[in-house]
């Protein structure tokens, strides 16, 4: 937790203002009361959270590692890096050897990334109820901004590492910073409080993220509560009477009626996927990082294009597929009537340009093929989605299957995505065949979907942690899924999972720097 201090201080002199930039004040005595003693201060303070997100640089692909969130899908044993050559940590997550001092500076950095946010957000809760010349409604607002984003990283941290250190109030002095870690029931409760807090206010909008100038919004609000409550309700808490909460989280988001799913257009080329990839501005977005080709942009493009294949015309000096769904992921899906596996859908394995046609021998994703940046600009510009209402259908879905049985409601909400990746299958069809299942059948069919649609909102490796259950695909007949206990079981890679395996070491250098933290067992 040291860390945190020196964080802190080094946001306090990126976010102050530059006017005294030579004054002969030393930069580490730049009070809180300086930094948010203004609105605009205290506006700049929430408005950064939005572009750290999950942690400073989490979703960002710049170099061979690809980006921090995609660390899961490696671990998965489903997704490949052809970039690990460079950048160990997906060779070692295939291999099952994340050790604290293996991948001690990468997980510092995610540990790090996230308390600073929730630094900034404890910063931005003490300070703004008492500031003067803004009006009790923006406070509001920003406050309920904050908790989101205090949320959200301590949702990450206790999935990644379990018990983490609750810190809610800024750290302003080197006074009891060693801070043991607190159980993950604490944890949860406080992200639920949170969430709570922002929606009890009233003051968050409704709507689609875009459609409120991409600030958070109670739909937003409800999906994480709704995340949250479906993952409490999994390991290692088994709290299943929060399926109902999920359900009842989910729902209103659903049935205040501002989201949809995006549909197909009259060809494939139009389709509902590709959709996806080209906009930012559709109501299936829910919440995301946004980027800016001209400020910020999204390395994504690059890692698009295997580094085999060199297009005549391309931007970027290396290419790498970095996020390579292998074989065995493929089978997932029904490659005959699922459209999401059809080439340039969410993936691709070829493409034409200029008549000339490029075939990879192998998968890549395609959602995040942006062809300005990558023979144009060099910079991409789409955002990446954190969650979509597809997402929500299939909380939805689960969790009152889980808590009232298969109704005609959850097997509505699963039917609303399958049959649009199915698109040429009758809707009736498949709500039949759905009905008829068991409890536990039909959640399979949930976990199957959330596979195949979720397949690049990095949502595999918290599902295999939270149901203990690892997907096995066939074969013979794609689209056929089985689940089997995640212990005992290959990795594809040839590795075999341990109960430890589903935590991350805490970073070697917290718990060098803070003897009050333990680490995980089995390292």
């Amino acid at each position: 937790m040291k860390k945190l201090v020196i964080i802190f201080a080094l946001s306090l002199w990126v976010l102050s203002s530059c006017d005294n930039f030579l004054a002969e004040t030393p930069k580490d005595e730049i009070s809180v009361d300086q930094l948010i003693e203004t609105p605009d201060g205290a506006r700049g303070l929430v408005n950064g959270l939005y572009r750290d997100g999950q942690g400073a640089g989490f979703y960002d692909s710049g170099g061979f590692g690809g980006a921090d969130v995609m660390m899961g899908g490696y671990m998965s044993g489903y997704f490949d890096n052809e970039g690990k050559g460079e950048r160990i940590q997906g060779q070692v997550a295939q291999d099952l050897q994340v050790g604290p001092e293996v991948l001690n500076q990468f997980f510092d950095g995610w540990w790090s990334g996230h308390y600073e946010v929730i630094s900034r957000a404890n910063t931005a809760l003490k300070y703004i109820p008492d500031m003067s010349g803004m009006s009790e409604n923006e406070k509001t607002r920003l406050l309920a901004e904050a908790r989101f984003f205090r949320a959200l990283n301590y949702f990450a941290l206790v999935k990644f590492f379990g018990d983490v250190p609750l810190v809610t109030e800024p750290v302003e002095s080197l006074e009891g910073i060693e801070v043991e870690r607190t159980n993950t029931g604490a944890v949860y409760s406080q992200i639920i409080d949170d969430l709570n807090w922002a929606i009890d206010q009233e003051i968050l909008p409704e709507g689609p993220f875009p459609m409120n100038g991409y600030r958070i919004t109670k739909g937003a609000a409800y999906t994480l509560l709704a995340d949250v409550y479906l993952q409490m309700s999994g390991f290692p808490l088994q709290e299943t009477d929060n399926y109902a909460n999920a359900a009842d989280a989910a729902r209103s988001v659903i049935q205040a009626g501002g989201h949809e799913l995006v549909q197909h257009g009259e060809t494939v080329e139009e389709s509902a996927y590709n959709k996806l990839r080209t906009s930012d501005t559709d109501r299936e977005y829910v919440y995301g990082i946004e980027y800016n080709a001209e400020i910020s942009p999204n390395d994504n493009p690059r890692i698009t294009i295997p580094g085999v294949v060199r297009p005549e015309g391309i931007n970027y000096g290396r290419t790498l597929n970095a996020y390579r769904p292998i074989e065995e992921y493929t089978w997932f899906y029904n490659q005959d009537e699922d459209l999401r596996i059809q080439n340039q859908q969410l993936f691709y394995n070829s493409f034409s340009r200029n008549g000339e046609n490029y075939d990879f021998g192998e998968w890549a994703p395609y959602l995040w093929f942006e062809e300005n940046a990558i023979f144009e600009t060099g910079r991409g510009e789409r955002d990446i989605r954190v969650y979509r209402y597809a997402e929500v259908l299939l909380i939805a879905a689960e969790a009152i299957a889980r808590s009232e049985g298969v109704t005609n409601e959850a097997v509505s909400y699963l039917a609303d995505v399958r049959s649009r990746a199915y698109w040429q299958t009758d809707r009736s069809e498949i709500e039949a065949e759905l009905t008829g299942l068991s409890e536990q059948e039909f959640v399979e069919e949930v976990w199957k979907e959330r596979l195949r649609e979720l397949a690049l909102n990095f949502k595999i490796w918290s599902d295999i942690q939270r149901t203990r259950m690892y997907p096995v695909a066939s074969e013979n007949n794609p689209g056929e899924v089985n689940f089997v206990d995640v212990v005992g079981q290959s990795n594809n890679w040839g590795q075999t999972y341990e109960e430890h395996h589903l935590l991350y070491p805490l970073p070697d250098d917290e718990i060098q720097t803070n003897p009050a933290l333990e680490q995980n067992p089995g390292y």
